[in-house]
């Protein structure tokens, strides 16, 4: 191949790539439009909502505990030293609880939930999509978007906030092992550090956001599944692409979330 064909498909992939990415972004705008509308329109399917909540959100238990603990831990062990330079280790609780508090907890439990419930999410209505039952559910007069999608954002939204204040709490248990290992610091001192050093305008903006996070990994993982195309090819692929960029759409908002938060609450 010569060079100027090489750069020429070069570009021509470029340009595609950059055109199915805005189609995707429009999509994705789209989509959530069409929710908003939806969550007006009775009957709400309460049933199917707890149901999505218990299989996407309690099921993700066991990984964010584990996850919460380590980065708590990981924290700790890795501020212990810097704060030990400057004699100031007893801000080590503080400094732990308003990291986890403020940022890593509410962004590594959208993170690692994103990458669990968006992909399985995009897999199994990219199935449904495929194996024509989205087709069928339309012919029986059930209206599948509201069935499918609608339940299933609606518990990724509200389910991911209760799991970012479990993994907090988790964290800070971690950070406190951590802390045992190198000081004699009782359990109370250590809470009593953290509640002191991390206040409400530290909690509050911090939750908030996961709502929007949670609201991200729903309408990009039944986005990806309710569009699927091409057999079980285009399943996969729905798969893969449902954590990447509901990955990436969860750090360019919070950048977002945390300006605008600074703005309206300077305190924070």
């Amino acid at each position: 191949m010569s060079k100027r064909k090489f750069s020429y498909t070069y570009q021509e992939s470029f340009e595609k790539k950059l055109y199915d990415f805005f189609v995707m972004i429009a999509g994705l705008w789209t989509f959530s439009v069409q929710f908003f509308k939806y969550i007006f329109i009775p009957p709400y399917e309460i049933y199917e909502i707890r149901k999505h909540m218990n299989e996407l959100g309690i099921k993700t238990f066991p990984i964010v505990s584990v996850t919460g603990f380590i980065i708590g831990l990981v924290v700790a062990m890795q501020t212990q030293p810097v704060l030990a330079r400057f004699g100031a280790e007893s801000n080590l609780p503080g400094s732990v609880g308003i990291s986890i508090v403020r940022e890593l907890g509410p962004v590594i439990t959208a993170l690692i939930f994103a990458g669990r419930v968006s992909s399985g999410i995009g897999a199994e209505l990219g199935s449904m999509r495929v194996t024509e039952q989205i087709d069928a559910m339309e012919v029986s007069a059930i209206d599948p978007f509201k069935f499918l999608v609608v339940t299933r954002i609606f518990a990724c939204t509200f389910i991911l906030p209760i799991l970012t204040v479990y993994v907090i709490f988790i964290s800070l248990f971690g950070a406190y092992v951590a802390v045992l290992l190198v000081q004699n610091m009782t359990f109370e001192f250590f809470l009593g550090s953290v509640l002191r050093s991390v206040e409400f305008g530290d909690a509050i903006p911090g939750i908030l956001k996961t709502f929007v996070f949670g609201f991200i990994v729903g309408v990009v993982g039944s986005y990806k599944g309710y569009t699927t195309t091409n057999g079980t090819e285009g399943v996969g692929r729905a798969s893969t692409t449902a954590v990447v960029v509901s990955s990436l759409l969860i750090l360019i908002f919070d950048m977002i979330l945390v300006k605008l938060t600074l703005w309206l609450w300077p305190t924070f």
